[in-house]
Parts: structure tokens; sequence; C-alpha cells
């Protein structure tokens, strides 16, 4: 294994799309996601993500092989259903960083990639300037999910090392169809958050 990580900005970031498209699609399959998504609409979002002016996109290769992705940007840059929760509970969307999806080949699990993945995207709020909090959600499935495998370890203590806390009342929702479903449901997305120093 020959595991290497480069962190994107600006232009550079659109060569990776096409990977990153393919990853989240494996990757988000899995539990918690369950999600049944298409290229077409991976090329959609991911197009409006590489527009965002502060966007990174941290790239994780084993040789050529990309094998895990990790994107970010202001969450000012994000779509509304992210940043209005923030702003009813009254925060400075200006001074929101957000880390959107981490997606890493199970092959590649445990090899300190997740932390990478933090360090470089919380690197480019730092290099950036001017924001006080680093965020992320997670989607809120039920514990007695029938999809739920009976070995999954939820990543609550990995965030919670990096000083990262759920945020009380602080969700979004976001619609996608799941692979058990015929048409898209709504999900629950929960915040954890981060004072950034």
């Amino acid at each position: 294994m020959s595991l290497s990580v480069q962190a994107l900005t600006g232009e550079d970031i659109k060569a990776a799309l096409p990977e990153l498209a393919r990853l989240r699609i494996t990757v988000f399959r899995d539990w918690p996601y369950l999600y049944d998504g298409t290229l077409a609409y991976e090329e959609e979002y991911l197009a409006k993500f590489a527009a965002a002016m502060g966007a990174v996109c941290v790239i994780a290769r084993d040789g050529d092989l990309v094998v895990g992705a990790s994107t970010g940007a202001p969450m000012i840059e994000h779509a509304d259903e992210f940043g209005e929760p923030f702003r009813q509970a009254g925060y400075d969307l200006s001074k929101i960083f957000y880390c959107g999806e981490s997606v890493l080949l199970k092959s590649h699990r445990g090899h300190g990639l997740g932390h990478k993945f933090f360090d470089l995207r919380e690197g480019q709020a730092h290099a950036l300037g001017g924001f006080t909090h680093s965020t992320f959600c997670r989607v809120v499935r039920p514990d007695d999910h029938p999809l739920k495998p009976a070995d999954y370890v939820p990543l609550d203590g990995f965030w919670t090392k990096r000083g990262y806390a759920p945020v009380p009342g602080l969700t979004a929702t976001y619609d996608w169809k799941d692979v058990d479903h015929d048409d898209e449901t709504t999900h629950t997305m929960q915040f954890w958050m981060k004072a950034l120093r």
C-alpha cells in the first residue's frame, strides 16, 4: 500500500470530480447513508461544489488509484437547507467552514486517512481566515433499521477525539433515494461542530 494525500483547490478540483462522483456512489450506498445515487446527479452536485469560492477537495491515492476523497468549503457557499438552520440559531454563516462528505473505500480504512481529511480541510479554513467554527453533518438513522449491519461501529468516537460534538437541535433535512425505496425520502442530518483556534 503506497498512500498519498493531496489537497486540491481552485481549478485543480475539476479534474478530480469524476473520481469523487464514483466514490460517493460506491461508499454512500452502504450504511448509514444507503444512497442510491446516479452519476448525472453527482456531476451536477459536484459542479456546484467545485465552483464554490474557497472550496477544497482532499484526494487520497494508493499508487495511482483514488481510494478516498473529502470536501470542504465556506458554509455560505452551500445549499440553503444546510445554512438555514445555522441562521435560525443565530450563527454568522460567514464564520463557519463546512466539512462536506468524506468517502473512503473499506479496503483503505484504519490507516489515518480520516485524520488527514480533517487536518487538510481545517487547514483550508485557517488559510482562508475568518472562520470561528468548523462543522459537518451526519444522517440520523433508527437503531432498529433493518439494513443496519450487526457489526457497525459509528464514527462518534473519532469525531469526538477531533474536538467535534453534536449541537442539540441543530439539524437539517435532505432528500435522496435509499437503496430499499422506490422514491426519494427525507432524511434528518445532525450537525456536529468545533471551535477553530
